[in-house]
């Protein structure tokens, strides 16, 4: 099975990991991984002031603060994963990346808002299950 993990570095990413690892049907060294993580996207005017390069910079050293735990984790569990970053609106960017890559699963963690803080807040989880054809596994 083909399984997209999209993570953010926070508790929610750790107790989705520690579901996984409860569950063999889902963390099984036969299946192949991709650590997802995306990074939101700077305004305009500060990747103009500070130039193209810092900008890659600062998210690839972002986006390895999140990834380098997943990895390290993983590979305790003998889990061999592939890890990316992408940027720009996570919820959008995630249904892309698993739509694109033909990914058989979505996972990811969520923080469990009801409907009406996502009203006035919005959801990552929300947006993908809005946009993604993946199936999707939310744990929280």
């Amino acid at each position: 099975m083909k399984i997209l993990l999209a993570v953010d570095g926070s508790a929610y990413t750790k107790k989705m990991l520690a579901y996984l690892v409860t569950h063999e049907q889902w963390l099984n060294p036969a299946n192949d991984y991709t650590v997802l993580t995306v990074q939101p996207q700077l305004p305009p005017r500060a990747r103009a002031a500070v130039g193209k390069a810092v900008v890659e910079d600062y998210n690839r050293e972002e986006a390895e603060k999140v990834l380098g735990p997943v990895s390290k984790f993983l590979v305790r569990h003998s889990v061999d994963a592939k890890t990316t970053w992408k940027v720009g609106h996570a919820g959008e960017v995630i249904s892309k990346f698993a739509q694109d890559g033909k990914f058989d699963l979505l996972v990811m963690g969520s923080h469990g808002h009801g409907t009406l803080l996502n009203l006035v807040t919005g959801s990552v989880a929300t947006a993908v299950l809005a946009h993604c054809t993946v199936p999707v596994l939310l744990v929280r």
